[in-house]
């Protein structure tokens, strides 16, 4: 049973942001800071990624670690109330991104996924600029920050 009503709780959801959120907006300011520039939720890609930085050839996902069910993470859990809807919607979402990563990659791209939970500390974000800057100049395909909840492949 939901705490609020259906008309609240859709009010609610219906506030919540998919592009220019806080976190993404963060990420921007740090990579325009430090030189990078870049492009916007380009639609011709799959997944349409959040920033793409053509001249690296890379890509970058800013994921809400809610909407994305980051591992291990605390703010990603199932809502008391219709779990069976939010299990369904919360593994498509994955399924989602993950089908949209193999194909950026198989199409030559290399691919950052910042989680959410990575912006919430200052330690972690005093540590963003050097951990950007070093994943864009490196030659490593596929990473994940934080890389301390998650394994990041390489």
């Amino acid at each position: 049973m939901d705490i609020v009503s259906s008309t609240v709780r859709s009010r609610m959801m219906s506030g919540i942001r998919g592009k220019n959120t806080r976190p993404e907006l963060l990420i921007r300011r740090i990579l325009f800071a430090a030189g990078y520039r870049f492009r916007l939720h380009r639609k011709d890609l799959p997944g349409t990624p959040d920033i793409v930085l053509s001249k690296y050839r890379a890509v970058i996902f800013i994921h809400g670690c809610f909407w994305h069910m980051h591992d291990g993470c605390r703010f990603a859990k199932i809502p008391s109330s219709r779990k069976q809807f939010w299990r369904k919607k919360l593994a498509g979402n994955r399924e989602r991104d993950r089908r949209s990563i193999d194909e950026l990659m198989a199409a030559g791209w290399r691919v950052l996924v910042v989680w959410e939970c990575m912006t919430r500390s200052e330690t972690s974000c005093n540590a963003l600029p050097r951990r950007l800057d070093s994943w864009l100049q490196g030659r490593r395909r596929f990473a994940e920050l934080p890389a301390h909840i998650r394994k990041s492949i390489g």
